[in-house]
């Protein structure tokens, strides 16, 4: 723990009573954990942890979610596993519901309460990567002592948030560390990784949601793997991420109304309807090639089986006889 609590404790009460807050972010988010959630930066008590009974009903309110981002955590950690960091997905409420991370380090950072069910919204631990990113719905850094807690003085935490396929706060994906020699640019290039896997497991949540229609990627002019529109047989958007609604003007009010893909999409529908007949194209000569069968056309094709299984439905294409 740290090795200084009383002088930490010093620097955030002294902070809190400045008239900083309205320039900084970090010292609004202290002031929060003292005046709005009554904490105290000195408090020595571990992070509360949810009953057994307790997590798996977290878990059962985001399956689908933790499905969409399984692939995702595991490409992460890959990636920052090796420098000693764990990965959290945690929930809106700000309890890590699925986890990677180093046997090794377990004993470690199970005592943190770097771990699944123990909860970590702002309310609870005061200023820290999780719950400050769910209360400000912001990608951060909480790096050592810009923690509110003295105990939590030792971590360093990368978040970003995760919207769900309405364009709702579902969910945050955090990476922490407890070394003390991780420099800013390692840091900064946690802080790439961990924005580019949020986005990633809000596309594969909106593909499962929307697995009967088309998904094309929203014409804007800084193109993001998250910025996609759901399109159905109709021709009609059935749904859009958080990226796709704010770069379009995309409203809830709207997709009930019925919105038309020409209305949001313009000159790039018929170029899109173009680039879907050459898929089809494609996936037919592919299919056709190996005589119907899916393992071999998946594997000519470089995509997984499940997808190319989604594609030919979404073509109606029948395997060759």
């Amino acid at each position: 723990m740290s090795g200084q609590p009383t002088e930490h404790a010093d620097v955030v009460e002294a902070a809190i009573a400045s008239n900083d807050a309205a320039r900084s972010a970090l010292i609004a988010s202290w002031r929060r954990s003292s005046t709005k959630h009554g904490l105290d930066p000195a408090e020595r008590a571990a992070p509360r942890r949810l009953t057994e009974a307790e997590f798996r009903q977290a878990r059962q309110r985001v399956e689908r979610l933790i499905s969409a981002a399984n692939a995702s955590l595991d490409r992460l950690y890959l990636a920052v596993g090796g420098i000693g960091c764990c990965v959290l997905l945690a929930d809106r409420e700000g309890i890590p519901v699925e986890r990677r991370g180093a046997i090794a380090d377990d004993d470690t950072f199970g005592e943190w309460g770097l771990w699944t069910g123990t909860v970590w919204s702002e309310d609870a631990e005061g200023t820290n990567g999780i719950g400050t990113c769910l209360a400000d719905q912001r990608a951060l850094t909480i790096h050592r002592d810009q923690h509110f807690f003295s105990r939590n003085t030792l971590l360093s935490c990368t978040t970003a948030p995760v919207y769900d396929h309405e364009g709702n706060l579902a969910a945050a994906l955090d990476v922490s560390s407890c070394r003390s020699d991780l420099t800013e640019g390692f840091v900064n290039l946690i802080a790439m990784a961990v924005g580019d896997a949020a986005r990633r497991i809000e596309a594969e949540n909106f593909r499962m949601v929307f697995s009967n229609a088309r998904i094309l990627l929203a014409p804007i002019t800084e193109r993001s793997a998250g910025a996609l529109i759901a399109i159905d047989q109709d021709d009609l958007v059935v749904g859009a991420t958080r990226s796709a609604r704010l770069a379009l003007g995309i409203t809830p009010e709207a997709l009930a109304k019925g919105l038309l893909a020409a209305d949001v999409l313009g000159d790039e529908m018929r170029a899109i309807q173009d680039l879907g007949d050459a898929e089809r194209s494609a996936l037919q000569r592919a299919m056709t090639r190996v005589g119907g069968n899916v393992s071999a056309a998946a594997q000519s094709l470089g995509i997984s089986r499940a997808t190319l299984h989604r594609k030919l439905a979404r073509f109606g294409i029948r395997r060759p006889h």
